[in-house]
C-alpha cells in the first residue's frame, strides 16, 4: 500500500465514517492541531531521554492524544473518547510532579534547558487546540466534555513538567519582572 492516495489532492479528505470534507474545516485544524502537539511531545521525549522526567507517562499521553485525534475525525461519536480516568491520571501526575516543586511567587519566563523549552511550547500548542476544538463545538459540533477538561489539564501538566525539568537540569527559573511606566 502507498503512503499517498492522492484522494486529498483538490483540498478534500475522509472522516472516519467516509464523510468528504474541506481540508480547511474546524473539525481539520482541531485535530490537526493536536497532531502537531503530539509531535512537540515527540521532540520533548527525545530531549528529555537522559532525564528521571516524563518517564512513561508521556507515552500515555501521547497515546490519549491519538484516541482524541480519532473522536475527532469521527462522526456521531463512532470513536471513543478518552475518558474521566485519563482525566484523573493526569491530575494524580500534576499533584505527583507539583509536591516537589517549591511554591510559585510569580509568573515565570519560558526557557531553561531544551526539555524545559519544549515542554514550553506543548504547553502553549495544547491551549491553542483547546481554543480549536471550542471553535468546534462553537459550531454547533457535539464535543464530549471530558476532552476539553483533558486538554485544559494538560497543558498544565505541561507546565509543572517545564518547571520539573528545568529543576532537574539545575536550571534556574527566570520571573517575570513587570516594567513600571513612569507618566511625566
Amino acid at each position: 500500500m502507498n503512503i499517498y492516495t492522492k484522494t486529498g489532492d483538490r483540498g478534500e479528505t475522509s472522516l472516519v465514517g467516509g464523510k468528504r470534507v474541506s481540508k480547511c474545516c474546524q473539525r481539520l485544524e482541531s485535530y490537526g492541531t493536536l497532531d502537531e502537539l503530539n509531535a512537540h511531545i515527540g521532540l520533548l521525549a527525545a530531549e528529555a531521554e537522559d532525564m528521571s522526567l516524563p518517564g512513561d507517562f508521556i507515552h500515555e499521553v501521547q497515546s490519549n492524544l491519538f484516541t482524541c485525534g480519532a473522536y475527532l475525525a469521527s462522526e456521531d461519536g463512532r470513536c471513543e473518547c478518552v475518558g474521566a480516568d485519563a482525566v484523573s491520571a493526569l491530575e494524580e501526575e500534576i499533584d505527583r510532579i507539583e509536591a516537589t516543586l517549591p511554591p510559585l511567587k510569580s509568573f515565570i519566563l519560558p526557557g531553561g534547558c531544551k526539555a524545559a523549552a519544549e515542554a514550553h511550547v506543548c504547553r502553549t500548542v495544547c491551549r491553542r487546540m483547546e481554543r480549536e476544538v471550542l471553535r468546534l463545538k462553537n459550531e454547533s459540533v457535539d464535543v464530549d466534555s471530558t476532552l476539553l477538561c483533558y486538554f485544559n489539564r494538560l497543558s498544565d501538566y505541561f507546565f509543572v513538567l517545564a518547571r520539573a525539568l528545568n529543576r532537574e537540569a539545575g536550571k534556574e527559573e527566570r520571573a517575570w519582572q513587570p516594567k513600571r511606566n513612569k507618566i511625566q
